[in-house]
């Protein structure tokens, strides 16, 4: 498709969301199946939630490693990179291996990880329009949700067709596919016309009094990031497994509250994303949407004691369109903040701190649901780390509101 003069097509915009989107189908096809997995494996809640824990380490460390390697290699070789190991990773887990190979295949995932976000970050910084950039990138970064919303829904039902690992079989042919697509569409982009650079003592009196804000920036995000990330996973890896353990759900209808989750994670992506771009600081968005987290985690507590299944759907909204949330506001702080020469380096950064978390929440929560206090212990702890990213953002705001004020002209 082509595009308007001046204008990407919408299809470079769909190989965004997908080089986004395509990583992490992995996890989440396993998540929307482990009751199958667990049992088929014979191995417990934990060792289940090790695989998560893998595979966001594997991305964590990829992430922190690869940002200044991303800023210095093409577009197209970091996108074939991306389709060709997230198609390995299915491809393992396709193996009847065992458990180990599973291992194996949940770190091949993650190291798929390390990339998306810097690669596409820095094509809206090149090849986007900066009217249209921040709400492009709500759009691309809910490629994770409409992965989460895509394996929930098929992986169950390729499972009872043609066994799990058939299902990765299917999911390790379309990465290949997508990835192949994903690279004409990236080739027919050409760049925008690159801005003169300022050069003189003006230019050199900026740079020392831009650089420590920025950094400060990329760390503050990269630490919410870290916090926020621990409560999304813990409750993403097991929300399939608390539906079919706790209200007798089937695998298929545990399946649809992980698919429902992320259906609500598109749509709030993009909605918060169009609000950054219309100007909105990241401070006080990142405040309310750790305010609705930690009454998801309150409402999840509840529906478990009760036994209550609107309280479960309720629960899933709130996590669907608050911690799953996050992602857009992160990178578009770093889209808005950091020149494209280092968005790479950012990027991973923050990715980073987010994918550290990702990598403690399933592993504590698989340890506390297989414990006495079970679920309702696991969904205790994940409100105390929202309550954290609450005391976090406020934090932020308060220091925002001062600088400010301290800043002439506000």
């Amino acid at each position: 498709m082509r595009a308007r003069a001046g204008y990407p097509s919408r299809s470079l915009l769909a190989i965004l969301l997908l080089a986004v989107g395509i990583a992490p189908l992995l996890n989440y096809g396993l998540s929307a199946i482990s009751d199958l997995v667990i049992t088929d494996l014979g191995i417990s809640e934990a060792q289940f939630g090790l695989l998560a824990t893998v595979c966001f380490g594997a991305a964590a460390i990829g992430n922190a490693a690869f940002g200044r390697f991303t800023d210095h290699q093409p577009d197209t070789r970091l996108m074939m990179l991306i389709f060709a190991l997230a198609a390995l990773a299915l491809g393992l887990a396709a193996i009847p291996g065992g458990y180990v190979l599973l291992l194996v295949a949940s770190a091949v995932s993650g190291l798929a990880q390390s990339f998306p976000n810097g690669v596409t970050n820095r094509v809206l910084s090149q090849r986007v329009p900066e009217k249209q950039r921040i709400g492009w990138i709500g759009i691309k970064q809910s490629g994770v949700q409409v992965s989460q919303l895509v394996a929930s829904l098929g992986f169950p039902a390729l499972a009872a067709w043609i066994g799990w690992h058939g299902a990765n079989a299917v999911g390790a042919v379309v990465a290949l596919l997508l990835g192949v697509a994903a690279v004409r569409v990236l080739n027919q982009v050409p760049h925008l016309p690159t801005a003169p650079i300022e050069v003189g003592p003006r230019a050199q009196a900026a740079v020392p009094a831009a650089a420590p804000s920025i950094k400060f920036l990329i760390w503050a995000l990269a630490a919410f990031g870290f916090v926020n990330g621990m409560g999304v996973q813990a409750t993403n890896v097991y929300l399939a497994l608390f539906a079919v353990r706790e209200f007798d759900f089937s695998l298929v209808m545990g399946g649809m509250t992980a698919a429902a989750a992320g259906a609500i994670g598109v749509a709030a992506r993009v909605g918060w994303g169009r609000m950054m771009s219309k100007g909105m600081a990241a401070p006080p968005l990142l405040l309310l949407l750790a305010v609705m987290a930690l009454a998801g985690a309150g409402v999840f507590h509840l529906a478990g004691t009760t036994g209550e299944p609107a309280l479960l759907w309720l629960a899933v909204a709130l996590h669907g369109a608050s911690a799953l949330g996050v992602s857009v506001v992160l990178m578009a702080a770093v889209v808005r903040s950091v020149p494209a020469s280092s968005i790479g380096m950012a990027s991973g950064m923050v990715s980073a701190g987010q994918f550290g978390g990702f990598t403690i929440g399933p592993l504590a929560m698989g340890a506390l649901i297989g414990s006495p206090g079970g679920f309702p212990l696991g969904w205790s702890a994940v409100a105390g780390v929202y309550l954290l990213c609450v005391v976090l953002a406020l934090y932020l705001v308060v220091r925002r509101r001062r600088r400010n004020r301290a800043t002439p002209g506000n």
